[in-house]
């Protein structure tokens, strides 16, 4: 989609969000978005996004389900057990193509790019590790098995060159893992601040390596989808600004969801942008109605489409 042509479908957005028909009633259905784990954003976010989804549209009855992410989630929606899914866009792409970890192509339809995901390779203060290559040959948590994260740190650590003990650990457990000296870094990917490393920050104090140095090779062979992203300044308490590497999160479905669920959720992700920030976020990743539509390499639902064209007029 050409810029100029997604400048014209949003540009009247804001006119337009009044445009609800006297007597609409919405779907009447049990939607369920399969998330991510406690203590992290996915779920942060789907919690928020199903409360503002029952709130503007209560018969979808939405509800957001604990998993251990991308990978887990991407099944799910093929699955059926659950309707919509958060999905890391590199893990989408895999879906679509086929490739590991999926062992066939997985067909998606994308509601929405809703935040932008920051990698984070956390490690102990008082290790004074200063680069990647500080972690060679130590053990490192690459998050749940399946989650994006895990996809992503092995594509950094083998691009990059460096051999580690990688091991999959749910977010609470490498945190604990952490904490009591049994790994020497975890890989995290999120909003931020991720509450969970946040409160473990005011108890052991964390440090956050910059990532942007291997984002050259990480593009040439995996494609364009990563981004350079900046962590503000005391995000964490302690941690300055840097730079690291960004992956978009998509809302997707199957293409079989119903039209007018996938319009539904659309007009809650435009209208209520404001509202759909966990607490706790720094707020600069989120949904901005302005980049909904850019769902590469995963194409809108038709619903989706449908209704982001009509609420431009």
């Amino acid at each position: 989609m050409r810029p100029t042509r997604r400048a014209a479908l949003l540009g009247g957005l804001g006119f337009a969000l009044a445009g609800c028909e006297n007597g609409y009633r919405g779907p009447d259905r049990a939607v369920t978005i399969a998330a991510g784990e406690a203590g992290g954003f996915y779920l942060a976010f789907a919690d928020v996004l199903a409360t503002e989804l029952n709130r503007a549209e209560p018969r979808l009855r939405c509800v957001a389900l604990a998993t251990e992410a991308s990978v887990e989630n991407v099944g799910r929606v093929r699955d059926g057990t659950a309707d919509l899914g958060l999905v890391l866009a590199d893990v989408a792409q895999s879906a679509l193509a086929g490739t590991a970890p999926f062992p066939e192509a997985v067909p998606l339809r994308a509601l929405g790019r809703v935040y932008e995901n920051y990698l984070q390779l956390v490690v102990r203060a008082a290790d004074q590790h200063s680069e990647l290559t500080a972690l060679a040959g130590r053990p490192v948590s690459f998050g749940a098995a399946g989650s994006g994260a895990a996809q992503l740190a092995e594509r950094v650590f083998a691009t990059a060159g460096v051999p580690v003990r990688a091991v999959h650990l749910r977010l609470a457990d490498a945190l604990a893992a952490l904490r009591d000296r049994r790994i020497d870094a975890l890989v995290w990917s999120g909003g931020v601040p991720t509450p969970a490393l946040a409160d473990l920050n005011r108890t052991t104090p964390l440090a956050l390596l910059p990532l942007a140095s291997a984002l050259p090779r990480l593009r040439q062979a995996h494609g364009p989808l990563y981004e350079q992203v900046q962590v503000p300044a005391d995000a964490y308490r302690g941690v300055g600004a840097l730079a690291t590497i960004g992956v978009a999160n998509l809302l997707v479905c199957s293409p079989g969801l119903p039209a007018d669920v996938a319009a539904a959720v659309v007009r809650v992700l435009t209208r209520r942008a404001a509202e759909l920030v966990p607490a706790q976020a720094v707020g600069t990743q989120f949904l901005d109605v302005r980049t909904l539509i850019g769902t590469r390499p995963v194409p809108l639902h038709p619903g989706a489409a449908g209704t982001y064209r009509s609420l431009h007029g």
